[in-house]
């Protein structure tokens, strides 16, 4: 039982057909992938052209980046320089006013002055005690003057009644 059939005068048997499908399929796939690789392969060729093509106005943006880039150097180094020269002035001002000022200087002052500020508290309360005492002192004249007063018009009674006996004499 042979399966086959003719085409065009040519028989071809079942056997040929199983034989030829997997070589014409093998056969179909390298072709396959030939075309597919040869069109990967022009894809790539279109990129790189486009690439070149594109690195030349990236050539002439970097130029321009470089161009900005010394620019703003450029910029920061006149700015980096004024500051420079206005931080060593206000250094400058700043020493000779500790300089003026003698600060080095206020160690001594300032022990000096606490001796002084000592001395003044002491007398302070010299000054204090002297005025407790001068106020009980005053407490106690006060009580005089009032003694006083009395005894000044007890006296100048007894010399009126003394004038006044001479006067006439009982």
């Amino acid at each position: 039982m042979d399966i086959g059939f003719s085409i065009g005068g040519y028989n071809i048997k079942g056997w040929m057909v199983a034989v030829a499908l997997p070589v014409l399929s093998s056969f179909a796939g390298g072709v396959y992938w030939t075309y597919d690789t040869l069109q990967r392969f022009y894809g790539v060729e279109a990129g790189i052209v486009e690439v070149v093509e594109k690195s030349a106005s990236f050539d002439a943006k970097a130029g321009s980046l470089t161009t900005r880039i010394t620019s703003v150097e450029t910029v920061a180094q006149r700015n980096m320089t004024q500051a420079t020269g206005l931080l060593e002035s206000r250094i400058q001002t700043l020493e000779q006013a500790i300089i003026d000022n003698d600060v080095r200087g206020l160690n001594q002052k300032l022990a000096t002055l606490s001796t002084n500020m000592t001395q003044i508290l002491e007398q302070q309360k010299i000054l204090l005690d002297l005025r407790s005492q001068v106020d009980k002192a005053t407490t106690i004249t006060d009580g005089l003057g009032n003694t006083l007063d009395t005894l000044s018009t007890e006296i100048d009674d007894i010399w009126k009644a003394y004038d006044s006996l001479v006067d006439n004499p009982l």
